[in-house]
């Protein structure tokens, strides 16, 4: 759409390989099918369930049962995202890009096949996501068809520890199911294990079972359960969702036909320059199959205005890696941006970086008498550069929505005194880190 405005001509080649149990979605990618868009609305039902029982205490009385309807939640979910793909069809239509719902791979120096036809262009654009390694599907199902599951999973073994396994785990249990997590190192890897760490603790209390430095070595069916052997015990589950680490879907695509380079670590990602491009000249890529980035969405699609910018609008500006806000929402939401701990003293050294930090009690959690001091704010600060801010970690209700307004400020250059003397609006979560 983007490269639409300085009227070029645009082709988008787009195809989802169906799960193993066969589901497939529309335009817009993982994060508006299978990702961002429906975790955030199942979390959200979550929370919904958790303000009905905070309710009695501010006064609201209700003495019929409450039970939630998975079909009804799943229903409205994928109606919403339906208007979603069909609103970026509209508009590629409109921009006049031509939208072709099928495979490409590269067959020669500037020509891509799909199908039978080919096409030849000036740049090409990789933007593929990653794609997971099936098991069999027999025993198993993924994160891709929890969203439209046709039936409430029941008992579920979730099997992985990273951001999305963690969010699909917390909303499970927050609609009452009985959820265990299989762990097979460490929680929430590349993110600060300070707070990774405060948010296992959290779900634990509240009713998640955590199997640490396990993995799945075997499944077996015992009536109409998964059976998973841990150590000399055998654990049975209603369904088992695997949610582990994804591979680049760069293997397919013939990259080696025009001398693209992959990561010697055969990971599948593709190293690129500072400006996405990558060793040949004229094939650039951005998103999840860079090496060494951010696999987030808003990333992605900052990157590819910027670069269409460059090339077409004579723009000089660069993604910043860095200074990039995100949010996980487990049940205790974690809202980050910039530095790790782990990373800061890494890049900086540990007698060169200030760590403040503070539990606090939000407000509407007092008179439900619920989770007293679980929340945390960490500020990670550059000693040698006037205690500017370069770690921002907030654990507590709308932390993204207070992280997205620290994060610009930090790209301005924030430091702690800034902080000190800026005034809190009280009573909020946000004003701990005034």
């Amino acid at each position: 759409q983007e490269a639409a405005k300085y009227e070029k001509k645009v082709m988008v080649l787009d195809f989802v390989t169906p799960t193993p149990l066969g589901n497939s979605w529309g335009l817009g990618g993982t994060c508006v099918n299978v990702g961002c868009i429906p975790k955030k609305l199942m979390h959200q039902a979550a929370l919904l369930g958790q303000a009905l029982q905070d309710s009695r205490k501010f006064g609201w009385q209700f003495t019929e049962e409450v039970k939630h309807n998975w079909m009804t939640m799943t229903e409205s979910v994928q109606n919403y995202i339906g208007s979603l793909n069909w609103g970026y069809r509209v508009a590629l239509r409109e921009k006049k890009v031509t939208y072709e719902n099928a495979y490409g791979e590269f067959v020669g120096p500037h020509t891509v096949k799909k199908k039978s036809d080919k096409y030849k262009a000036q740049y090409i654009l990789l933007v593929v996501s990653n794609f997971l390694y099936f098991f069999s599907p027999l025993f198993f199902f993924f994160s891709d068809d929890l969203f439209s599951l046709p039936y409430c999973p029941g008992k579920t073994l979730v099997v992985g520890a990273s951001y999305v396994a963690l969010e699909c785990a917390g909303f499970l249990a927050g609609l009452g199911l009985d959820v265990t997590v299989m762990v097979r190192s460490i929680l929430l890897r590349g993110f600060d294990q300070d707070i990774a760490n405060k948010i296992g603790e959290y779900m634990e209390e509240h009713g998640i079972n955590f199997i640490r430095e396990f993995v799945p070595i075997k499944v077996g069916l015992k009536w109409t359960d998964v059976c998973v052997p841990l150590a000399t015990e055998l654990v049975s589950f209603t369904v088992a969702m695997v949610v582990v680490h994804r591979h680049s879907n760069t293997w397919r695509k013939n990259l080696f036909s025009v001398c693209v380079c992959l990561d010697r670590r055969l990971t599948g990602k593709i190293p690129v320059s500072d400006e996405e491009q990558t060793n040949v000249p004229y094939i650039y890529a951005v998103g999840d199959i860079l090496q060494d980035k951010l696999e987030l969405t808003p990333v992605a699609i900052q990157a590819g205005r910027l670069l269409v910018q460059r090339l077409y609008a004579g723009a000089t500006s660069k993604c910043d890696y860095v200074n990039v806000p995100t949010t996980v929402f487990t049940p205790l939401e974690y809202g980050a941006c910039g530095y790790s701990e782990e990373a800061a003293v890494e890049k900086f050294g540990e007698e060169n970086i200030e760590v403040y930090h503070s539990h606090f009690w939000p407000l509407e959690w007092t008179v439900p008498s619920r989770d007293n001091n679980k929340c945390y704010a960490k500020i990670i600060c550059n000693i040698q550069d006037s205690e500017r801010v370069i770690g921002f970690h907030v654990l507590g209700p709308n932390a993204g929505e207070v992280t997205q307004g620290f994060a610009a400020a930090i790209k301005c250059g924030l430091t702690k005194e800034q902080l000190d003397s800026t005034i809190g609006i009280h009573p909020v979560c946000a004003e701990v880190c005034t």
